[in-house]
């Protein structure tokens, strides 16, 4: 009787009390290795890559502006990525957070810098639903084709960016296109000031300071 693969599982270290790593223990065949991940929480087979948060964390990480650091990395990863918020909508909505502020940041994660995003009650479930993502991937990759499933696409880390570029305020293709080849990456662009934004071909001043308020609004705001 043939017997199923195992699956193989890279946890960060930071994950290592958590009971997500000990619901996955639970399931036969997996295997677990823990250690300090540079991007992500775990990855599954060394093809699809999860960011767990819970609720408290979510709305932690949107305060303090980790959040979309974090998700402009995993959107420049050529594994496929999911972030799984596990909590209920309740412990979501009273977190702290205006409706519109949470709003705005589940549009820019999965429409603009294009991360699935899956809902977990759990531990155990957000367990089960990185192992149902790996299956999928198996049954999927037979029926389908190949392409879609090798995890490397040269150029995809170049469209990612000009996706995330062109959803900032008055940035077309070509202006996103400008701003990469002075600045170089994503996260040069979201650091400059204003002034170097406004020196950038096809800025100006009022582009520059519309970047700047998008990305350095204050927190206090939202309150």
């Amino acid at each position: 009787m043939q017997q199923n693969p195992s699956i193989q599982i890279l946890a960060d270290d930071r994950e290592k009390s958590s009971p997500v790593i000990q619901a996955l223990s639970r399931h036969e065949g997996v295997i677990i290795n823990v250690r300090r991940l540079e991007l992500g929480d775990y990855r599954v087979n060394d093809r699809l890559m999860f960011e767990r948060k819970t609720v408290q964390d979510f709305s932690a990480s949107l305060k303090d502006g980790r959040l979309f650091n974090q998700g402009i990395r995993l959107a420049a990863s050529p594994l496929h990525k999911a972030i799984i918020l596990e909590g209920n909508g309740n412990e979501l909505m009273n977190g702290g957070i205006r409706r519109e502020a949470l709003q705005g940041a589940l549009i820019t994660l999965t429409l603009f810098f294009g991360i699935p995003l899956l809902r977990s009650l759990n531990p155990e479930e957000t367990a089960r639903l990185m192992l149902y993502a790996d299956r999928q991937f198996d049954s999927l990759a037979s029926h389908m084709s190949p392409r879609l499933f090798t995890g490397k696409r040269p150029r995809g880390k170049r469209k990612t960016q000009m996706r995330i570029l062109q959803a900032l305020p008055g940035i077309g293709p070509s202006i996103a296109h400008n701003l990469l080849e002075q600045f170089g990456s994503v996260e040069a662009i979201l650091a400059a000031d204003e002034q170097a934004l406004q020196n950038a071909e096809g800025i100006g001043a009022v582009r520059a300071k519309s970047i700047r308020w998008a990305v350095s609004e204050p927190w206090s705001d939202y309150l």
